[in-house]
Formats: structure tokens, C-alpha cells, sequence
């Protein structure tokens, strides 16, 4: 079994005292908890405390939302101009302060500093895409059948927006909801998650300094999600509720809306199968597999969850994923060299645990890791060795639940009709992957996948140009790319008598 090294010394030192953070920000005005209270915000690879922040209740919650709908006429009745250059200046300033962004993400969210620096930049890249589509947001003429009249069709905002974001991609996940609402002339209630409210903090100072007017925009820190959840789905206030998080909380946010027939958009869990077919190259495949495996230590809803590779190859497949797997550096994420951080919680080692051993138990064998990381430094956090497990059989836990972690399970096929049918036997349709060099096979497979979308021969089909999101279990709506903007936007026809 190939042994996963773990890293050095820390390359900035980590925060022994406890600063209370100022978090909750209503109309403009940074504040405390009324009630005073505060919750924990820990490092998940030392469990250190970091920092406590204002845990609002339900009374802040309400506040927030008034100042939204009290703001949301001024705002709505800006230019499309002024509000792209707001956006501009949001993203300027992002881009200015990547490196601080970057190293508050690892501290507060665990991933390695490399990775939290392309996050930066990815969130800074959908303040400039929607401060550009701003500007395009454009109705059209119909021809009427009467000679005296005239159709024209408009798009305006939807109204007040309550926003939940999750923490596995802390900022970028809030500009990829906040921007394409504001460039609709949308104001904004976002609840951040518990786990990392300090980047939510910092980017909701950026927008502040970039000119977004006081409560276009307006953050609730809280340690309560269901309480909020239950105020943007109820306040008739609130028009429309965007959310990206577990499948669970999902299907209780909507049934929410549905109650008073609220706009909605999902952004749920994913269960990607990753088919790698015989004419594929194993060597080039294993590697796309051992990247996007490890993306945010595997806790991302478009990391792969099950590993189809041809009978033919599967053999050199695994021992290329193993190996590049086990020579990938675990650690602090402010430790150099390190390309594996933490898991988020307790919670989620305990589920790899689970996944591995009801595995092993039905006869997989671990190739790779197949343990928590306890040596050293490691003992304090969420470690979790990035894991190997081949011979998987659908009777297995971690062939129909999401792992949301550093395990890759391979499942050796032969059929291309059977390996689709495996890959589509799942209730989530967010993310897809094939490696092949026929175009007819990629084609065929491709179309018949059930999922929002199919990287071919590709790791990363994601951009803030591009639509994602997925069907079923895996949500509704699109963000990104024009969809994006138009999940915030109605439209309004005009029929007028000349």
C-alpha cells in the first residue's frame, strides 16, 4: 500500500487569539448580534478557533430584508452603466486583495493555498462576466397580426433575493450568485455558511467599497441555516431564494417556495460518474481522474464519485491513480507543497470511514489510504489519506451516496450500453465525464448521459462564461453565463395600440 506524505512547517503563522468579527451588515451599517451572541469559527486543520461572529436572529434576518425591498426601487431604476461599474470596480479590488482572500480561505476553510487563489480568481471572473452582461440584457419586438398594434418584451428584476451559499468554494459561490442578481437591478440578503462567514465578511466589504449602495446588499451571519431558510421561503417580501447545498435542505427550501410560489434556483449534490473507455489513453486518464479526485480534497459537487474504466485498462488506470494519488502532500493549506488539505468536520472523516469500511466489508479492495491521518501535525484536523478503492460493486455504500471526499472508487465494465446505464443509474444529474478518442463513441455517450453537463477528455468544464447545473437530485436552474442572469430576471410584455 503506498504510504501519503504529509507536510512541512507552516508558512504564515496561525491566529492564537480570538477576534470577534463584526459580521452582520443591515442597510449599510456593519453590526453585532443584537442579542450579542457569537459562534466559532474553527481551522479545520488544527481545529483552532479563529474567530467568533455575530450570530443574528430572526429579528436581523427580517431587518435585512426590509432594507432590501426598501432599496430595491433606487437601485432597480439605475442604468445598466451604473451598475456594471460597480461590478468593475468590485472586481478590481478582488483581484487587488487576491493573496489576503486566499490566505483567509485557508485558514477558515482548509483548502491549500494554490487552490485558494484560483478560487479568488474564478470569483473575480463572474464580477466582470455579469458586470459586462449588465448591459445586455435585451427585450425583442413581435409582430402582431393587428396593423395598429405592437408587442415588446422586457426583462426586469425579480425582486428581492435571499441568497444561502456553502462552504466548500466560500467566494466564489457568493459572486456567482450576488453579481448576476445586482446586474439585474436585484438587492440581496445572503446567509453565508457557518462554517466560513470570514470570506463572506471580506467580500461584502469589497462590493461596500466598490459603491453598491446601502442595503442593495445586506449579510446575516448565524449559526441557525434553518431559521433563515424558513424567512426567505415565508416573507412575502422575498421574491425569489437561491441556494447551493445538500440535496436534503434543497427539497425543504423548495417545497418553502413552493407554498407561496417563489422564483427558486438549486444548486444540489452530484454523484459524477467518470467512464473511461478502452481506446482511451489509461496513462492521460489517470491523471485527469488523480486532479479533479483531490479538487478541494474532493468536496466538490462535480468531483467524480465513481470511476468506470474498461477491463482492458482498468488495471494500468489504477496503478497510475495510485500512484499519482500517493505522491500528493497532505497538510496544513499554508504549508508549502501541500496539494491535500483537510476535510470540513468531524463529521465528514466519520462518513469516509463509513464509505471504506462498508466497501471493504463487501469485498473491495483498498489500494491507497483507506484511513484518517493522525501522524503529527495532522492528529489536530480532518485528515483523511486520499484513498483508492477498486472492485466496487453497486452494492456498496459508496456506489450510491455522495463521498464528498478524497476516495475514488473504480468499477471495471466492459459493455458501452452497461456503463451507461450504471452511470445514469442515479437520482443526481449534475456533472459527467468520458475519456476516448472516438468521436462517434463520445458523441452516442454524451447525449445519453443524464446529467447538466459532460466534460469530454476534460477535468474542468466550468467557467463563469458557461451555464452549470444539473437535473434531478442535483437541482434547478443554471448559474453562470447568460442563464445566470436570467434566473434573476422576469418578463414583462407589452401590447401596444398605435
Amino acid at each position: 500500500m503506498t504510504e501519503v506524505h504529509a507536510a512541512g512547517s507552516v508558512l504564515a503563522p496561525i491566529v492564537t487569539e480570538v477576534p470577534v468579527v463584526t459580521s452582520i451588515f443591515i442597510n449599510g451599517t456593519w453590526s453585532p448580534a443584537r442579542t450579542e451572541r457569537t459562534f466559532t469559527v474553527t481551522d479545520p486543520s488544527s481545529g483552532r478557533s479563529i474567530a467568533n461572529v455575530a450570530d443574528a436572529s430572526v429579528d436581523e434576518v427580517r431587518s435585512a430584508i426590509d432594507a432590501a425591498h426598501d432599496a430595491l426601487d433606487a437601485w432597480s431604476a439605475r442604468t445598466a452603466y451604473e451598475r456594471s461599474a460597480i461590478l468593475y470596480r468590485a472586481h478590481h479590488l478582488m483581484l487587488e486583495r487576491a493573496d489576503e482572500l486566499a490566505v483567509l480561505m485557508t485558514t477558515e476553510q482548509g483548502k491549500p493555498l494554490r487552490a485558494a487563489r484560483t478560487e479568488v480568481q474564478y470569483a473575480a471572473d463572474f464580477l466582470i462576466w455579469f458586470a459586462e452582461e449588465a448591459k445586455r440584457i435585451y427585450g425583442r419586438t413581435i409582430p402582431s397580426a393587428r396593423p395598429d398594434q405592437r408587442f415588446v418584451v422586457q426583462h426586469q428584476p425579480v425582486g428581492v433575493v435571499g441568497a444561502v451559499t456553502p462552504w466548500n468554494y466560500p467566494i466564489s459561490m457568493i459572486t456567482r450568485k450576488v453579481a448576476p442578481a445586482l446586474a439585474a437591478g436585484c438587492t440581496v440578503v445572503l446567509k453565508p455558511a457557518e462554517a466560513t462567514p470570514l470570506c463572506a465578511v471580506e467580500v461584502f466589504r469589497i462590493l461596500e467599497e466598490a459603491g453598491v449602495p446601502p442595503g442593495v446588499m445586506n449579510l446575516v451571519t448565524t449559526s441557525d441555516p434553518r431559521m433563515v431558510g424558513e424567512e426567505f421561503t415565508s416573507n412575502d417580501k422575498v421574491a425569489k431564494v437561491t441556494f447551493t447545498g445538500s440535496t436534503a435542505v434543497g427539497r425543504t427550501l423548495a417545497e418553502g417556495a413552493g407554498r407561496s410560489l417563489k422564483r427558486i434556483s438549486l444548486e444540489l449534490g452530484g454523484h459524477a460518474p467518470f467512464i473511461v473507455f478502452g481506446d482511451a489513453d489509461p496513462v492521460h486518464a489517470a491523471k485527469g481522474a488523480a486532479a479533479i479526485k483531490m479538487l478541494n480534497t474532493g468536496q466538490a459537487c462535480i468531483v467524480p464519485n465513481r470511476y468506470f474504466v474498461h477491463s482492458s485498462i482498468v488495471d494500468e488506470f489504477c496503478e497510475v491513480l495510485t500512484s499519482r494519488l500517493g505522491r500528493m502532500t497532505v497538510g496544513h493549506g499554508l504549508q508549502e507543497g501541500v496539494s491535500v488539505g483537510p476535510l470540513i468536520n468531524e463529521a465528514a472523516v466519520e462518513r469516509m470511514e463509513r464509505h471504506v469500511s462498508d466497501a471493504v466489508n463487501h469485498g473491495a479492495k483498498v489500494r491507497l489510504g483507506g484511513h484518517r491521518l493522525t501522524e503529527g501535525e495532522l492528529a489536530a484536523g480532518n485528515f483523511y489519506a486520499p484513498t483508492v478503492l477498486s472492485g466496487v460493486t453497486p452494492d456498496m455504500l459508496i456506489y450510491r451516496e455522495e463521498t464528498f471526499g478524497p476516495i475514488a472508487p473504480v468499477i471495471a465494465f466492459g459493455d458501452e450500453d452497461d456503463v451507461i446505464a450504471m452511470a445514469n443509474d442515479t437520482s443526481y444529474g449534475l456533472a459527467s465525464y468520458i475519456y476516448s478518442r472516438d468521436i462517434s463513441r463520445v458523441l452516442r455517450t454524451a447525449e445519453r448521459l443524464k446529467f447538466g453537463m459532460v466534460g469530454v477528455n476534460d477535468i474542468n468544464p466550468t467557467s463563469a462564461a458557461a451555464p452549470f447545473g444539473g437535473v434531478g437530485d442535483s437541482g434547478l436552474g443554471r448559474e453562470g453565463a447568460q442563464e445566470g442572469l436570467l434566473e434573476y430576471l422576469e418578463t414583462r410584455l407589452l401590447g401596444i395600440s398605435v
